[in-house]
């Protein structure tokens, strides 16, 4: 069902102050952010001219416009992108997004994470995402699956299980999978569900899948209080937006003894210092849509969130939301990643410099990439796994991966993020080396 105009400005102008900044942090590239991580990791490695060539920049950078029949017979066109960073370790991975605010720097931006993201767990796979420029609240279902299934026609020589596998991210979930699969599969005349991640258990999805993003961040937060010698057990967590992601880590932490005590999305924040009941809170939004209404003490200023005095903070919801600005007041001890890019480089000298532990993204939310590399493997054999199992090979690939991190920041003096670049940079500046150029 179509909402009204009123309510999409409404969600509009919440969204807009829930993501409030200086102007000049938000006019920052999210692309230059991912490329000044990658330089200082790079200087650590002393690499090469040659050798940064051939792994900082994306490989491929397509745009095209889909044509879409509106069910009032109208045709609208829609702006849409996909962004191949490097493959040299496999084929690109990476999400497609529905959302108005998709520009071309911002995909270039999360392929390049991506890239990273796989390399720092050792999954064999690049680095690729997508997006289209749309606002999914304005469609309905059937202009939804043309759209989605226009996007993966427009787009098909550039996927393949050995090309580029996409999956779900922001507004996409295993329906649109589903459809792009079927999309390519008909255009193949065979079945294909190696082609996409992120589908229905039906259609060939991963069991696990859905809380995969959340059980990594979960893992991650319990290695770093190891390490730290902080008890899990009793500590304060406030989580920055409460979708799938945010809302499955604060349940995992409240299940290993938290207290999480704050939760927001665009329409507010709430916070109780005595903790909110998770399960509530998921079972209000399950059945509203939204935490709005949600009964818990409401805070007047969303951004605030991020500054409360807790010992956990789980950025989950968009880029640039910890800046310049507003690190110097975060409390937390342990900083964990869920969203991409949510802390700028200005932001990430001043939580050093506080000794926040931040750990970063494309390690922290690296488990739904992991688990999707996983249905990809099931796919291609055949054969599917118990959840159970699927759980115990993310828990060992994530703590192997926070290890190896954690030993490279001691190794090189530095911080979780700029050691996580290093070990991911390593592995595929390796590969490309091996692999050489074909010319």
């Amino acid at each position: 069902m179509k909402r009204s105009q009123k309510d999409i400005d409404s969600r509009r102008a919440a969204r807009r102050k829930q993501i409030s900044g200086t102007l000049e942090e938000w006019k920052s590239s999210a692309f230059d952010n991912a490329l000044q991580q990658f330089d200082t990791a790079a200087r650590k490695l002393k690499l090469s001219e040659n050798q940064i060539a051939m792994v900082k920049q994306p490989r491929r950078v397509t745009e095209v416009m889909l044509p879409v029949r509106m069910d009032d017979g109208r045709i609208e066109v829609f702006k849409a992108y996909r962004v191949q960073h490097n493959i040299a370790r496999g084929p690109a991975k990476g999400g497609i997004r529905f959302h108005q605010d998709v520009n071309v720097d911002e995909v270039k931006a999360l392929a390049f994470w991506m890239t990273y993201k796989c390399a720092v767990v050792g999954i064999p796979m690049g680095g690729g995402k997508g997006g289209v420029v749309v606002d999914p609240r304005t469609l309905s279902e059937g202009e939804k699956e043309r759209l989605s299934r226009r996007y993966m026609a427009e787009m098909i020589d550039l996927f393949g299980p050995d090309r580029d596998v996409p999956a779900p991210d922001v507004n996409t979930g295993p329906q649109v999978m589903s459809w792009m699969m079927d999309t390519y599969s008909m255009h193949h005349h065979n079945y294909v569900p190696s082609v996409i991640t992120g589908k229905p258990l039906e259609i060939g999805g991963s069991e696990g899948r859905r809380s995969a993003t959340s059980l990594g961040i979960a893992f991650c937060i319990r290695r770093a209080c190891e390490k730290l010698g902080m008890k899990l057990q009793g500590a304060r967590v406030a989580v920055q937006g409460f979708g799938n992601v945010g809302s499955y880590a604060a349940k995992f932490l409240q299940d290993a003894g938290c207290t999480v005590v704050a939760i927001c999305d665009v329409y507010g924040a709430y916070h109780d210092p005595g903790g909110i009941d998770v399960d509530k809170a998921m079972a209000h939004v399950a059945r509203k849509g939204s935490l709005q209404g949600f009964a818990a003490p409401r805070l007047k200023d969303p951004m605030k969130i991020l500054e409360l005095p807790v010992e956990i903070l789980i950025p989950a919801a968009l880029e640039n939301q910890i800046t310049g600005k507003n690190a110097g007041r975060i409390q937390a001890r342990i900083i964990a990643e869920g969203a991409n890019g949510p802390t700028t480089p200005e932001a990430d000298r001043i939580l050093d410099a506080k000794g926040a532990f931040v750990v970063p993204d494309i390690l922290c939310n690296a488990g739904g990439v992991t688990v999707s590399y996983l249905e990809w493997v099931q796919n291609r054999m055949g054969y599917y796994w118990t959840e159970e199992r699927v759980n115990k090979d993310l828990k060992r690939i994530i703590e192997t991966a926070f290890d190896r991190v954690y030993d490279t920041m001691k190794k090189f003096r530095t911080d979780m993020r700029i050691a996580a670049f290093i070990v991911a940079i390593q592995r595929v500046a390796e590969a490309s080396e091996m692999r050489g150029l074909y010319a």
